[in-house]
């Protein structure tokens, strides 16, 4: 598991935007500050990692739509991690993940966390 200075941990899915917003967000902004970041997707955050799952989600100005940050985060070369025991719980299959998030066991989880500069725990 490749480890990332920062980390954030999102717990909540689309029943909660303004938290998934600012999950990105933050996540965005340490790249742009030239960190390396992963955003995990735990509990019901891993409804997220569906394709096309967070589409739509836009709490307003001045925050930009999930969609748009995801696609900047990603394409700066930011992660999307999904929580294997969070998605077998919540009746999902890796299959059913976007291509390129990566599937992480309890003990990745804890290597990314003791690995990282600095973390975010958005509960």
């Amino acid at each position: 598991m490749k480890t990332a200075d920062f980390v954030t941990t999102l717990f909540d899915g689309k029943s909660n935007p303004g938290k998934v917003t600012v999950a990105f967000t933050m996540a965005l902004n340490a790249l742009i500050k030239g960190h390396g970041a992963v955003v995990i997707l735990m509990i019901e955050a891993v409804e997220l990692g569906r394709p096309g799952a967070m589409d739509g989600i836009d709490i307003g100005q001045p925050f930009e739509p999930v969609a748009d940050l995801l696609k900047k985060f990603l394409t700066g070369g930011g992660r999307v991690a999904v929580c294997k025991s969070c998605m077998i719980h919540n009746g999902l299959k890796a299959e059913d993940m976007a291509p390129g998030y990566e599937i992480v066991t309890a003990p990745d989880v804890v290597d990314l966390l003791m690995g990282a500069k600095g973390s975010l725990q958005i509960a």
